[in-house]
């Protein structure tokens, strides 16, 4: 028997497909806003929590804000995106899942469509 336990964390952020070679979607070269919808799945060795899942997700979520987060303008203001650049949902499913050892991990746009990688 295989266990995993999983997280769901919701991100605010911006990215683009800078080469997209598609005229039907070419507006997906320019920066855009999604939220990012993860799934972070996790194994466990027994049925006690071996991870906390809520642990899991503070980690994940304190992970993408130090790294992603733009701060622009103001003290008072900010714009509060996390900014992935050029990265498809595949290359943030793949960034987490080395960075927090996981099985697999799900990466959405706006809970429509999206990636699953495993491991």
């Amino acid at each position: 028997m295989k266990t995993e336990v999983y997280c769901t964390v919701v991100i605010e952020g911006t990215h683009c497909w800078t080469d997209c070679p598609y005229p039907e979607v070419a507006y997906l070269r320019d920066p855009h806003r999604h939220l990012f919808h993860i799934k972070a799945y996790k194994e466990v060795t027994h049925a006690d929590r071996d991870v906390e899942f809520i642990m899991l997700k503070h980690r994940i979520e304190s992970y993408i804000k130090d790294k992603y987060l733009a701060r622009v303008g103001s003290a008072d203001f900010s714009t509060m995106l996390c900014v992935f650049g050029s990265m498809s949902c595949e290359m943030i499913a793949e960034e987490l899942i080395e960075e927090f050892d996981l099985t697999r991990c799900e990466v959405n746009e706006d809970n429509e469509n999206g990636a699953i990688v495993t491991v």
